[in-house]
């Protein structure tokens, strides 16, 4: 999976860059990550005399178990599931602890400057953003009521004349949720508008620059898997999950469904990779705390409220939307306002008063 995910990394912004991407080996290249992977294998293993070897070498792998380990809970199609266990939401919350603390670990072990910056970065960023994506994993969960994946998705459809066409998705009542989910899990995954913690322009590499071989291939493994898998939590919690019509009937159709919203979501990230300018450290932690966290505290406030007041189902599902609705335009109204009293600003103002000294003519007098 992960050697198909690089693939369609390369080829996506490839195509959006005007270019064609892999197509040398195999075809469409879809051989160059299998040679990407055997050339990370092969290379020198090099540490840092001085590094915390503890830290340095446990680092890559807690940080692709943590990632690995969240397949146990998720719901790949009817009855297709590791664990169904009644905390699993709860359980995947847990899970990102440990790429927090293995990018910690990798920075502060490494015995480098830039990577001990980086380190920094990953507490205050991930867990910045962990806050509200936390907060927006619970509305699905106030809504049915079960932290059980298997729940969740089995709540999302909708049947109609007997037949369930699996369309009873939370995204239709609860769409700012998945919104603040998916942003969240931009920044948790590292990837573009908020790849901080890998900014090559002021960290070289970022934490993990000291690595090398298949120590930093682990890394690398654990960026594409957990954008994958992020992706699959987002179509788990708001987009169905296996849901679709005829699953009842041919259950094997929730594997198809369920994949291809993953992949349609994880071309949906890649698309943004490519597209969006990495924003600065302060806009990083401003929208996080001013925009997300206060967002996502009204939503599970008015839910609580809306489930409270509202006696039928269906009432508290047009008030939450409504309110979710009402946050939506509260939040552009807000970031519109931003850009337009926004000036453009540069690294470094010209103007008369910057220079040193002051242009005069050259007397013409002998």
């Amino acid at each position: 999976t992960a050697l198909i995910l690089i693939w369609i990394t390369r080829k996506v912004i490839s195509r959006i860059q005007d270019r064609i991407g892999p197509n040398r080996l195999g075809p469409y290249g879809l051989i160059q990550s299998v040679a990407d992977a055997m050339k990370l294998l092969t290379k020198e293993d090099i540490s840092p005399d001085n590094a915390d070897k503890v830290s340095y070498n446990l680092a890559p792998i807690l940080d692709v178990f943590g990632v690995l380990l969240t397949v146990a809970v998720l719901t790949f199609a009817p009855g297709l599931i590791g664990a169904d266990i009644n905390v699993g939401v709860l359980f995947l919350v847990a899970l990102g602890a440990i790429g927090i603390m293995s990018a910690l670990m990798a920075g502060w072990g490494s015995n480098n400057k830039y990577a001990l910056l980086a380190g920094f970065r990953v507490v205050a960023q991930l867990l910045s953003y962990e806050i509200p994506m936390v907060l927006s994993m619970l509305l699905p969960v106030l809504l049915i009521g079960s932290m059980r994946t298997g729940a969740i998705v089995e709540s999302q459809g909708l049947y109609v004349g007997g037949i369930n066409l699996g369309l009873g998705w939370n995204v239709f009542i609860i769409p700012a949720g998945l919104l603040i989910f998916f942003i969240s899990a931009l920044a948790e995954a590292e990837q573009t508008p908020f790849d901080l913690l890998e900014a090559e322009s002021e960290l070289i590499a970022g934490f993990h620059i000291e690595y090398s071989g298949m120590k930093f291939a682990m890394f690398f493994l654990a960026q594409f898997l957990n954008s994958f898998f992020l992706g699959a939590i987002a179509v788990i919690l708001f987009l169905g999950g296996y849901q679709g019509p005829f699953v009842d009937q041919l259950p094997i159709l929730g594997l198809f469904y369920f994949t291809a919203k993953v992949f349609a979501v994880y071309l949906l990230i890649q698309w943004i990779k490519g597209t969006f300018p990495r924003i600065r450290v302060d806009q990083m932690m401003g929208f996080a705390w001013k925009i997300l966290v206060p967002m996502v505290l009204a939503l599970v406030l008015w839910q609580m409220v809306a489930m409270k007041l509202f006696g039928p189902m269906w009432m508290q599902n047009i008030a939450i939307l409504v309110g979710n609705i009402v946050v939506i335009i509260a939040v552009l109204n807000i970031i519109g306002k931003y850009f337009k009293t926004e000036t453009a600003r540069t690294k470094r103002e010209f103007g008369a008063t910057s220079l040193v000294g002051k242009m005069e003519p050259a007397s013409s007098g002998g």
